[in-house]
């Protein structure tokens, strides 16, 4: 005999089959590729794939000595690298969409508190990744660009390549984007107990020397980006632990009102 489901689980009955829910992620996949296409087919039109190629080449073209310009070595660079950019454009244009699809398909499997915690984390997640993007391209390349430039001996004609300049560029966006999220990892892990907000500031040199290490791996070998990445990564965990201790508080506050002994 099977168990009864429990009355108070706003859950209970509400399974599918496996089928359906391959069908449901099959057909958001669908969605997701469909936005970011029309994200992609937008920039075709405006500012066009040579145009968001040169505007990710500014930093870069602002700090090379007058004249000079970014070159191909690659036969078909000139083609494939303002379409693979225009191509993660779209992605990024397309980006809040794609992440709606993803709550949409996770949320008939939540329960109500957690699918009020979802989507404010969904939204923030979103506009700090587009932050860390956006420091990258207004604050750290033009810094790093110059630092190169400036660096080079006189007898060296600084001219650097499209395809490695631009995969630097991207990886660059990947990683403040990703950097960025960490006030929302520190807010998660407080926020379902895995760990506390005390562990968490005593956490804090352990996290400086391992912000330290990840900036030294994953960024150029020049000090500039490693700094622009090491300083936001130290300020943004301080920024996660003091929204945890709010977060906490504002609880401890409404449970405190709504118990009738208090």
């Amino acid at each position: 005999m099977s168990a009864k489901p429990d009355p108070e689980d706003e859950l209970a009955g509400t399974e599918q089959p496996f089928v359906e829910h391959l069908i449901e992620l099959r057909d958001r996949l669908i969605r997701a590729m469909v936005a970011i296409g029309i994200g992609f087919a937008l920039l075709c039109v405006w500012p066009t794939p040579g145009g968001l190629y040169d505007w990710l080449a500014l930093p870069m073209s602002q700090a090379l000595p007058g004249g000079t310009k970014l070159i191909a070595t690659g036969t078909f660079a000139p083609f494939m690298v303002p379409l693979k950019i225009t191509l993660m454009g779209g992605l990024l244009l397309a980006l809040p969409y794609v992440l709606y699809q993803v709550w949409a398909f996770v949320a008939p499997g939540l329960y109500s508190h957690e699918k009020r915690f979802v989507l404010p984390l969904v939204v923030s997640s979103t506009v700090l990744f587009f932050a860390g993007v956006a420091f990258c391209y207004f604050l750290v390349l033009p810094a790093m660009s110059k630092f190169i430039v400036a660096f080079a001996p006189s007898s060296i004609q600084v001219a650097p390549d499209i395809e490695q300049y631009f995969g630097t560029v991207l990886t660059l966006f990947l990683v403040f984007g990703i950097a960025f999220e960490v006030p929302i990892a520190v807010v998660v892990l407080a926020s379902l107990g895995i760990v506390s907000v005390e562990k968490l500031k005593e956490w804090r040199g352990y996290f400086a020397v391992a912000a330290i290490v990840v900036a030294a791996i994953v960024t150029p070998p020049d000090v500039i980006s490693q700094l622009a990445l090491f300083v936001p990564l130290v300020v943004l965990y301080e920024l996660g632990i003091w929204t945890a201790v709010l977060l906490r508080r504002g609880r401890d506050d409404r449970e405190a009102g709504a118990d009738p002994s208090a």
